[in-house]
């Protein structure tokens, strides 16, 4: 159906729309309360189908784009915001902003129902009766908890408290001993009082470090001094340590986005009892630029979705928003209670949300002076990628004559993200099926990990294309790109004691100069993938081999269990064979070996 009798046709339902161009790459996803009001405003339909006057460039640029457009409709326009913020993050289009951080944040605890209770660091909801919660800290969770064990004599591990004699602990004067009745429950939670004020009060629980510290110091005992010290700088650089104190004790959320050309930023502060106690930050570029209303709706989404510790019942933003009542809606249902989101005009939260702004324009300023982006504008302009490739994934297969087959992939962003590796251990016997089974496993888990800008396979024009090919079958548009050996013969070709790296996009081979930075930097991603793959191969390979030796010590030769794998291709196919089926592939005297009890 052309697009504009599909625009003609439009209905008046709540739904999601995409916008495709005319390769039917993926463009834009949206949310509409009235489709048939929403995606009309884009458009003039008359004398021909143009793009409405008044959109921002941005926009215009992606309506003149626009070829195809397809919709789901929905029941509501709350399921709509929730469905499209879900596609977005499966399907990655050239124009949505893809938010890079929406990790939760830890926060300290105590459940103050316990007779001696400790101090916990937890990044989830816990039960209990009185749990008080302190946070969310976005870097200093860990220090803070440290400090308020080295200030106050409290239980200092969770398994103390079991014991029935006093520990270490109480030797060195760290722990009242509970566990031997030397301490009341009621003189204990007094402690426990003066450990929270103190924790209330950043730059209070400072002064009584530093003390600390200097004691240590003067006592010669230099190494706890240092590590003092490193707990000091920690909390310091805390990034907003305000002692801000509001008249009226309150608790509130507040969200700021800053835009600078091609990077945004958005800053959370978070105020527990009229004080800010910590902030984070995220970090957005796109080469098609920014709207604000997206980011904010993308920050706020993102992080009230995950099962957080608490949720305040006020949102402050810095900028005007439209539906506000729809996020307040989905907010509310994530929080469990009602919560408000307002735009303060006057005042101290007004100052607050400035604060908020400030700190995202300081953010971003840092940021430009320390990106490393040039190289990755290279590769883009280079090798005519969609997007400048600010995330990348490269992926590998290793094997040693067919056994213990894995797959690997690594993810960069501007550094290695080693919590977002992945390893697969592989079915496939040839190197085309295992990177077509890693890929396949690999798309399936968009909706857990974000695609990237880029894709770049080690081998092959044979391997590209079929990473095309099964990365456009789950409707995603990501750059892919394929680094492999030169080769002569249907053999790596070795010249002057090495092989030539050729770099394959879908339209064009690349002979770089060896030490060309684009392809230096494209090897960098393929040889920490091969490493991630061989250090994992070998890992598999020893469990191979632990499994095969137990085989022959139960009267299995090496092979017999060669034979036993060829036909059942695992140990713990072997291990559930019948006797009947082992006899027949090696005899009845190692199915009587296998299966003697």
């Amino acid at each position: 159906m052309s697009l504009l009798k599909t625009l003609k046709e439009l209905p008046s339902d709540p739904g999601v729309y995409q916008y495709f161009d005319k390769e039917g790459r993926l463009l834009y996803i949206g949310k509409a309360k009235s489709l048939k009001n929403r995606v009309k405003s884009y458009f003039r339909l008359q004398p021909k189908l143009h793009p409405a006057p008044g959109l921002t460039p941005r926009i215009h640029r992606m309506i003149t784009e626009t070829a195809k457009m397809e919709y789901l409709i929905v029941e509501s326009e709350h399921d709509a915001l929730i469905l499209e913020n879900s596609l977005i993050k499966q399907l990655k289009p050239k124009y949505n902003i893809l938010l890079r951080d929406d990790k939760t944040y830890p926060y300290l605890y105590i459940d103050l129902s316990q007779p001696f209770p400790r101090f916990e660091i937890t990044r989830k909801v816990v039960k209990g009766r009185q749990i008080k919660y302190f946070g969310p800290f976005s870097t200093s969770a860990k220090a803070l908890s440290d400090a308020l064990y080295d200030l106050f004599p409290l239980v200092q591990k969770k398994g103390s408290l079991k014991g029935k004699k006093a520990c270490l602990f109480h030797q060195i004067g760290k722990c009242l001993a509970p566990c031997e009745g030397k301490v009341s429950s009621e003189e204990y939670h007094r402690i426990v009082l003066e450990a929270i004020d103190t924790l209330q009060h950043r730059g209070r629980l400072i002064k009584r470090l530093e003390e600390k510290m200097q004691h240590l110091a003067e006592q010669l005992l230099f190494e706890e001094a240092s590590r003092i010290r490193d707990q000091i700088e920690t909390i310091r650089k805390s990034e907003i340590l305000s002692e801000v104190d509001l008249a009226r004790i309150e608790d509130f959320d507040i969200f700021a986005v800053a835009i600078e050309g091609e990077r945004a930023c958005g800053v959370r502060l978070f105020i527990r009892g009229g004080k800010i106690t910590s902030s984070s930050h995220t970090i957005v570029k796109s080469d098609t630029g920014f709207e604000k209303q997206e980011l904010y709706e993308a920050l706020l989404l993102e992080y009230y979705r995950q099962p957080l510790p608490y949720i305040p019942k006020q949102i402050l933003l810095y900028d005007e928003v439209e539906d506000l009542s729809l996020l307040e809606e989905i907010v509310s249902r994530y929080a469990t209670h009602s919560v408000a989101i307002k735009i303060p005009k006057i005042g101290e939260k007004r100052r607050l949300t400035e604060l908020a702004f400030k700190n995202a324009q300081e953010i971003l300023r840092l940021d430009a002076s320390r990106s490393g982006d040039s190289i990755l504008k290279e590769l883009k302009k280079t090798f005519g990628l969609q997007k400048t490739p600010y995330i990348i994934e490269t992926f590998d297969n290793s094997h040693l004559q067919g056994s213990a087959r894995v797959g690997a992939m690594v993810r960069w962003e501007e550094e290695w993200k080693k919590g977002d590796y992945r390893h697969y251990n592989l079915e496939a016997k040839d190197e085309y099926a295992q990177m077509r089974e890693m890929l396949t496993r690999r798309c399936e888990r968009f909706d857990l990990l974000p695609p990237p800008d880029l894709m770049v396979i080690d081998g092959g024009e044979t391997l590209l294309k079929l990473a095309r090919k099964i990365v456009k079958q789950y409707g995603v548009s990501v750059d892919i790109i394929a680094i492999a050996k030169e080769k002569r013969d249907h053999k790596a070709h070795r010249a002057k004691g090495g092989a030539k790296d050729l770099i394959h996009t879908a339209y064009e081979t690349f002979r770089l100069p060896e030490r060309d930075r684009r392809l230096q930097f494209i090897q960098k991603m393929r040889d920490e993938a091969h490493r991630f793959a061989i250090s994992f191969h070998r890992r598999q390979k020893r469990k191979t081999d632990q499994k095969s030796m137990l085989l022959q010590k139960r009267g299995i030769g090496p092979a017999t269990v060669k034979k036993l794998l060829q036909y059942f291709e695992t140990f713990e196919n072997i291990e559930q064979a019948s006797f009947d089926e082992i006899a027949a592939v090696a005899g009845k005297r190692a199915a009587e070996a296998l299966k003697k009890s």
